[in-house]
């Protein structure tokens, strides 16, 4: 019997060149989310989980955690397989900017652009820095930050 091809769809480091962009496909945010992520997390904030209360709120109904929407962004990014079988470590998010509220029944999308890279070759690998944008069903931007990842070298053999 044959082995599987093993070789990763992710791009490498040499790919990531500044200025590239990656949209993901978009992902509705529901009520499990919600409720799965305040179990998870132990964020019973009212904002997220009363409705009655959320409704005399600034923004008149539940709105979804910040970090749940990233979380899933996040996800969606990794769904992409850009980065599949080459990152090596996901190092920092920054600048985390949550501009406008994520409401239960919003869909998101995430719109990453490489912003610069560092190579790391003694990690056998480099750094990409990468701006993302959050973006609702109406096309706004609802969080945007920075996001740092160590991605393999094609010329380090790893992978």
């Amino acid at each position: 019997m044959s082995q599987p091809n093993l070789s990763p769809r992710g791009k490498y480091f040499e790919e990531f060149a500044p200025g590239l962009q990656i949209a993901t496909a978009g992902r509705t945010i529901t009520e499990a989310d919600v409720v799965n992520f305040a179990g998870l997390s132990g964020d019973y904030n009212q904002i997220h989980v009363d409705s009655a209360y959320a409704q005399k709120s600034l923004f008149g109904q539940r709105v979804a955690h910040g970090l749940l929407v990233v979380s899933i962004a996040l996800g969606l990014v990794v769904q992409t397989g850009v980065m599949e079988g080459t990152i090596l470590a996901f190092r920092e998010i920054n600048e985390l900017k949550f501009s406008k509220p994520v409401f239960l029944g919003d869909t998101i999308h995430a719109i990453l652009e490489v912003g610069e890279t560092k190579d790391m070759h003694r990690l056998g690998g480099g750094l990409v820095v990468i701006k993302v944008k959050i973006v609702n069903q109406d096309g706004e931007i609802v969080i945007r930050g920075v996001w740092t990842a160590l991605i393999a070298s094609r010329l380090s053999g790893n992978g």
